[in-house]
């Protein structure tokens, strides 16, 4: 894999114990070093135009102008300081140059994984939450659908080259254990970005029923699996086999970005559920696979993940599998409930009709 990384991104200071904080990025870098072969690219930042394509333009301004005066509070929970505006874009940036990676991998780049913050996948289109201001994943696809941005995306990691608007469809895979509200949020009457998340039901923020799969154009392009507390590999394997790849295939993108938060893991501080290390190789080979199938590009964006160890381990086991390594499957029969979740929602959502 090639990996994203701006130093930039460690400026968006959060204080010292708030859980997304710049030591996540140091914890995946430390990690990585003990690999050999690792690559980063510092891509250029998104611009206004990029970022505003997904977001309200006051909403945008408003952000400015809260970095310029000194930051602080937005709400609770998301905390910024005057460098989070240009870490923010960075972030947004290089979103949007795994998805230019992606769609360049006919001249043979490696997998790209894009290790920003802060991450974006609650971000809405006119509010920040849940740690995240600007949408990193929704600014990438959108990128990669109708290209844009002053110098659309060209950058001296790449050449002149660049790939924004080459994708006609993209399909966004969430696996952190939140559910991503906001991009769920941009894209619900969008037909042409297939949204499916897999997370924790009841955890913050509330969201991600079955029920909400869509309207408008976008009518029947959002999967939601709300998977009981204590899920783990067995459950996460038939969410991947049964629902996530043939919603998938009857999509038919051109591009699957992958939004990778690792807090679904056994040891994460702040979720119930029971996915191992292994388990996120085995989830990286299942989407591998599956790209492979649809001929699709593939790339990663990081979200969240707040165990330092447990974080950096399991980016290290997604960039291993791509590397060579044979993920251990489980072979152990998925918890009774999550199949009759996976039967309803099979019966109820409209890509399942086929």
């Amino acid at each position: 894999m090639n990996f994203g990384y701006s130093e930039e991104c460690l400026a968006h200071d959060t204080g010292e114990r708030h859980p997304e904080n710049p030591d996540r990025l140091r914890a995946i870098r430390e990690r990585l070093a003990r690999k050999h072969g690792v690559e980063y690219v510092e891509s250029d930042p998104a611009d206004r135009e990029l970022v505003e394509a997904v977001h309200d333009p006051d909403y945008v301004a408003e952000f400015s102008e809260f970095c310029d005066s000194g930051g602080g509070n937005w709400d609770p929970d998301t905390v910024a300081v005057e460098a989070t505006w240009d870490a923010a874009l960075r972030s947004a940036g290089l979103a949007c140059w795994a998805a230019d990676a992606a769609l360049d991998g006919d001249e043979g780049r490696d997998t790209p994984f894009s290790l920003g913050r802060p991450p974006g996948h609650h971000a809405v289109a006119d509010d920040a939450m849940g740690f995240c201001f600007f949408n990193n994943a929704a600014v990438a696809a959108r990128y990669a659908i109708d290209g844009g941005g002053e110098d659309d995306r060209g950058g001296d990691d790449r050449g002149s080259d660049d790939h924004g608007g080459d994708a006609d469809r993209v399909a966004i895979f969430d696996w952190d254990v939140h559910h991503g509200n906001g991009t769920q949020d941009i894209f619900y009457d969008a037909g042409d970005v297939f949204y499916a998340s897999v997370h924790e039901q009841g955890l913050y923020p509330g969201t991600g029923e079955i029920g909400e799969s869509g309207e408008g154009s976008g009518a029947g392009a959002t999967l939601n699996v709300p998977l009981p507390a204590g899920a783990g590999d067995p459950e996460y394997r038939d969410v991947m086999d049964d629902l996530i790849a043939p919603a998938f295939e009857a999509f038919d993108p051109d591009l699957l970005l992958v939004s990778a938060g690792f807090d679904a893991h056994r040891h994460d501080p702040i979720s119930r559920m029971r996915v191992s290390t292994e388990g996120y190789g085995m989830l990286a080979a299942r989407v591998r696979e599956l790209a492979e199938e649809l001929g699709a590009a593939l790339g990663f964006v990081l979200e969240g993940g707040y165990g330092l160890d447990t974080l950096a381990d399991s980016v290290a086991e997604v960039h291993e599998t791509f590397d060579g390594k044979q993920p251990l499957t489980p072979d152990e029969d998925s918890n009774e409930d999550v199949r009759e979740l996976i039967g309803e929602i099979r019966t109820s959502h409209s890509v399942f009709d086929g």
